[in-house]
């Protein structure tokens, strides 16, 4: 069973279109299978008046058996415009939109957009969202998206014009002022009445954004409503953004199973860095159901090389400096033998090659020097004042050391510490 089949909001699409759950999907006057016990019926309105609400919780929200989250991407059923009616709460929202009975506006608005999809150049999806007079979305405002812009306080006498003017001609509503929406908006389904898995995990969830919004200071730059029923009940809680944070574009991307916890990475991620939270991900506006799986397939390869070049950089990062300090302390400590010792004889400075192969050479070069105790005397008070210069050699040290592999690093240096050795204990033989 499909609960995604029907849809409290109008989806406006080519007449060619031939897909069965697609058209049932669009045609928001179908309803669904009576032994569907997810779905209420009008008597009982909305999640808020339901007494078992600690019942509904556990049954419906974010415990419920089908819970957990399968393959979402490519969920979101292509359109190219999402218009909002900001009216009243969801508390008073019937299951359907053509269903409201004393209210003229809602019922109005979905009839005039029904009657001209044919004439429409973009699908259509009309959805209604919370309204409060006074407030950022008062009764009677028009959103659209992607378009980003506002119409204030429609009336049932304005609808055949707006719809008109703007839904099939593309232009302005005459009357009106178009506001241009800066902000992100983030819709919530939480329409009780038509699903009690969207009246359980929606209010919850809107809640939990307003705190998180609120504790990070975005008031004024992110606004959270509910909303009516967009489709695909058994991934409530749906949540659908509205933003130009994401390649610097305007558009809206669906995600689905949303709990509370992944509230504040979808503030952190989505909006305010402008990266897709692809685990939660169902689609966005403007690609086919296609489109949107190759997209994440696409984002997903694409992270995983930046994450292999920023790991194997940090890895090189490490690994130079780490060699570099080992470099630096054996210069240091052979600095501080001579010293130590009146000696600088450990300055070889006309045997001490680059290349790890001649290491062998210098210390026999070293050993054949000490043999002759009259050369070596001789040779001290130059290589003495030589010092300074030999000192600079060693400078060079930590550069050939960095083209080694560990082992062979640690294998010369007790090498030449062993042949320092050798040379301090001769010297204080020839000494005593």
């Amino acid at each position: 069973m499909l609960l995604g089949r029907t849809s409290s909001s109008i989806g406006i699409n080519s007449s060619d279109r031939k897909d069965t759950e697609y058209n049932a999907f669009l045609a928001p006057f179908t309803y669904p299978a009576s032994n569907d016990t997810y779905l209420t019926d009008s008597s009982s309105r909305t999640f808020q008046n339901n007494s078992n609400h600690d019942d509904d919780l556990l049954d419906f929200g974010f415990t419920r058996p089908d819970f957990p989250p399968g393959q979402l991407a490519g969920t979101v059923e292509f359109y190219r415009r999402h218009v909002f009616l900001c009216y009243k709460s969801p508390a008073a929202w019937p299951p359907r939109i053509e269903a409201w009975e004393f209210d003229r506006l809602p019922r109005l608005l979905h009839a005039a957009v029904a009657s001209g999809k044919g004439r429409m150049k973009k699908e259509t999806l009309l959805t209604i969202c919370e309204g409060h007079d006074g407030t950022e979305t008062s009764n009677g405002d028009i959103l659209i998206f992607p378009d980003m812009v506002r119409y204030r306080r429609l009336t049932h006498f304005d609808v055949e014009t707006f719809v008109e003017e703007v839904l099939v001609n593309d232009g302005e509503w005459r009357p009106g002022n178009p506001e241009a929406l800066l902000a992100s908006y983030v819709f919530v389904c939480s329409h009780g009445s038509r699903d009690r898995r969207c009246g359980a995990c929606g209010p919850v969830l809107v809640s939990r954004f307003r705190e998180e919004i609120e504790l990070l200071g975005l008031q004024g730059k992110v606004f959270v409503s509910p909303c009516s029923h967009i489709g695909r009940h058994k991934c409530g809680g749906n949540v659908i953004i509205f933003g130009s944070s994401i390649n610097g574009e305007a558009t809206g991307h669906w995600y689905g199973y949303v709990t509370p916890k992944d509230v504040p990475s979808l503030i952190q991620q989505h909006i305010i860095k402008g990266e897709i939270l692809d685990s939660l991900w169902r689609g966005q506006i403007g690609l086919t159901a296609e489109e949107q799986k190759k997209s994440q397939e696409q984002r997903i390869h694409q992270n995983s090389v930046t994450n292999f070049k920023e790991n194997t950089e940090e890895f090189m990062d490490t690994n130079n400096h780490t060699t570099g300090t080992v470099g630096f302390q054996f210069q240091e400590s052979i600095a501080t033998c001579c010293q130590d010792n009146r000696y600088s004889s450990c300055h070889q400075d006309n045997h001490m090659s680059l290349e790890k192969t001649k290491i062998a050479g210098a210390i026999e070069t070293e050993a054949k020097l000490l043999t002759d105790d009259d050369e070596f005397r001789e040779n001290v008070p130059s290589r003495i004042s030589n010092g300074k210069a030999a000192s600079r050699k060693f400078c060079s040290i930590p550069t050939w050391l960095d083209y080694w592999e560990q082992e062979d690093t640690y294998a010369a240096l007790s090498v030449v510490c062993a042949a320092v050795s050798v040379v301090i204990a001769y010297r204080c033989y020839k000494n005593s």
